[in-house]
């Protein structure tokens, strides 16, 4: 009888010593369970998303020492385990050393040569350099080496033999992207099962992404279905980043039988084992997933980041800028859920601009939730500030002429939006002795809707993968399952979304943001998360068709309510085409790192270039078909 255990291990990326004590308690714990096989994640011992940490020669080699100690800890239970192997004789196409990403299957204190491998373990196939991954730049693939070989990477693919208690047992053992192998010419799960398995092993380092399990649960059961065996997916928790966007690790490892039903999973972001006899996994009865919203698994996701986010970097006093509105309320509340009341201070800077009703509203927020708070109005050093620029002269030092400068509404606008961040919560962040966080949501960051070194500052942006109408369900959800009662005010949610920066935005008028959200947030969204990105040449395709709200997923009739004519869309479209591929991009570069929740986020994640704006021959010949219609 085979016991077999899952370690869902909580990675320190970066930290392969940590990470190795962590592992060695945890063999030692499977010990004591009587454990036959444990089973760790891809990278296990270094990390994953470690930039070019991977090209540091002693780290390296920290890791290898670190791996040999998982080795010598093999004695009376097999250990499978992700780790970066180094040939130290053959390069990269780099010039580098030569890195794989490897699985690693020790036994009896030795390391156990898969089949048909030119090294003493599996080396990953398929290498994503896609999304957050850029694994080509560091590694070196199966395929590539097979090509070095004058062979084909599926002559190199085989089985792991292991010889337990008498029992000879196949194993097919592959790494993540493996696994994921649809859109590829190359299968390597196919290819182990053809030869032969007792069971399938995928140890992986996957990022949470809305969505991505339940695919992974159709995809992974398809393939132990055909194999008829089981299928132990050992993923890690934690969170990793590729410096401007933060990733969660969920965890969530999972076993499926032979029939391709899920019988077991993890709870997420816990550190765990699951403990199995590989005889009794066929019988087990099918595992019943928790039904929940998707603002659950998003606020799971945000709050557990969060949460490890300032814990590494030891902040734990938090300033947020309240407003009255509903992204400075919903970062309070999470905030406050996360660190206490006592650890977070909240700040109303109102100016001339803002309402009675609004500096209410935050006022309410603050008693709800029970947090510090004060009111530090803005609009005496505003005036200075403005004052200054107009009447201080200017000096041309050529011909000694003077002039002034003029602040234009606009410049005023920004002038308070920096005055608040640069000036108010930078300085009462140092003086509470913490940090400042940016409330962004998606929608502003996609077309540059804040102002550089003003509301787009701060240490954090938890909010800035979440569309407008996600950060409304996240207040709703916050309210009723997180606190189980009215913290964010529903007047916050009820009012009209306004930056309250000139009169032109007076929320008691109804006026507010120019972003129409119940529209713009899907125009947006397709601008940044298809997989194949809509430009403005598709997105004017899809209206003279009539099938722009379907293509998009927006309310049908929403169209036709905001834009009466085709010039009235179109002259929409250019302006927040314009405003995405301008000036925003540098402010996107310039924002504060953000936690990563959807198909695709702003950071390394969504990759972009300061190209200016541009709009293809077939836009144009489009708009002038459509405007002289």
């Amino acid at each position: 009888m085979l016991k077999i255990v899952t370690a869902q291990l909580k990675v320190q990326p970066g930290h392969p010593s940590e990470n190795t004590e962590n592992m060695l308690t945890m063999i030692a714990q499977a010990k004591e369970q009587g454990a036959d096989l444990i089973i760790f994640p891809e990278m296990a011992v270094p990390g994953y998303l470690l930039g070019d940490t991977w090209e540091q020669y002693a780290f390296l080699k920290d890791c290898e020492e670190c791996g040999q100690d998982i080795i010598n800890a093999s004695q009376d239970i097999a250990i499978i385990f992700g780790n970066v192997a180094v040939d130290w004789e053959k390069k990269n196409y780099d010039g580098r050393v030569r890195k794989y990403n490897a699985l690693f299957t020790a036994w009896q204190g030795k390391l156990v040569q898969p089949r048909n491998m030119p090294y003493p373990y599996v080396i990953k196939t398929l290498m994503p350099n896609y999304r957050e991954f850029d694994d080509t730049r560091y590694f070196f693939g199966l395929k590539q080496l097979a090509e070095e070989m004058g062979t084909q990477a599926t002559k190199l693919i085989g089985t792991v033999p292991l010889t337990i208690k008498g029992q000879d047992y196949n194993i097919g053992g592959f790494l993540c992207e493996d696994g994921w192998s649809e859109d590829y010419n190359l299968a390597p799960v196919e290819i182990l099962t053809r030869q032969g398995v007792d069971m399938l092993v995928n140890i992986s380092a996957s990022p949470y992404t809305l969505g991505k399990n339940g695919k992974r649960h159709r995809v992974f059961g398809k393939q132990a279905k055909a194999a008829g065996v089981p299928l132990f997916y050992v993923n890690n928790v934690g969170i990793q980043n590729n410096g401007k966007t933060v990733y969660t690790f969920d965890g969530s490892s999972t076993l499926y039988n032979g029939q391709g039903l899920m019988v077991d999973c993890l709870p997420k972001y816990q550190q765990g084992m699951g403990i199995y006899e590989l005889d009794k996994i066929q019988a087990m009865p099918k595992f019943q997933r928790e039904k929940k919203p998707d603002i659950a698994h998003i606020f799971t996701a945000i709050e557990y980041a969060v949460k490890e986010f300032l814990a590494d970097i030891h902040m734990d006093k938090v300033v947020i800028g309240i407003s009255g509105g509903i992204d400075s309320a919903v970062a309070a509340a999470l905030y406050a859920h996360i660190l206490g009341p006592e650890k977070v201070l909240l700040v109303n800077m109102p100016s001339v601009y803002n309402s009675a009703t609004t500096k209410g509203l935050a006022q309410e927020l603050a008693v709800n939730l029970g947090c510090n708070y004060t009111i530090m109005p803005i609009q005496e050093s505003v005036d200075h500030t403005i004052d200054q620029i107009e009447h201080i002269p200017v000096t041309f030092l050529k011909d000694g002429s003077k002039f002034n400068l003029q602040v234009s509404s606009f410049v005023a606008e920004n002038i308070q939006a920096r005055d608040r961040s640069a000036r108010v919560l930078a300085g009462a962040a140092a003086a509470f002795g913490g940090g400042f966080t940016c409330n962004a949501n998606k929608a502003e960051t996609t077309v540059g809707y804040s102002t550089l070194y003003g509301d787009q500052s701060g240490f954090l942006c938890a909010l800035a993968d979440l569309w407008k109408h996600q950060v409304y369900d996240l207040a709703r959800y916050m309210n009723q399952v997180v606190y189980g009662r009215e913290v964010v005010p529903q007047a916050t949610i009820d009012i009209v979304p306004s930056a309250e920066l000139s009169n032109a935005q007076n929320v008691d008028e109804g006026l507010g943001d120019p972003i129409k959200y119940p529209y713009h947030d899907y125009l947006f969204r397709s601008f940044v998360e298809k997989w194949q990105k809509a430009a403005p040449a598709d997105i004017l395709q899809w209206y003279a068709d009539g099938v722009l709200e379907e293509k998009i997923g927006c309310q049908q009739g929403l169209v036709a309510k905001y834009f009466p004519t085709a010039a009235d869309f179109i002259a929409d479209l250019e302006r927040w085409w314009r405003q995405f591929c301008g000036m925003s991009i540098a402010k996107r570069i310039q924002a504060p790192p953000i936690v990563a929740v959807s198909r695709r986020a702003y950071g390394f994640d969504h990759r972009e270039a300061q190209n200016g704006i541009y709009y293809t021959r077939a836009y144009r010949r489009l708009k002038a078909k459509l405007l002289q219609e």
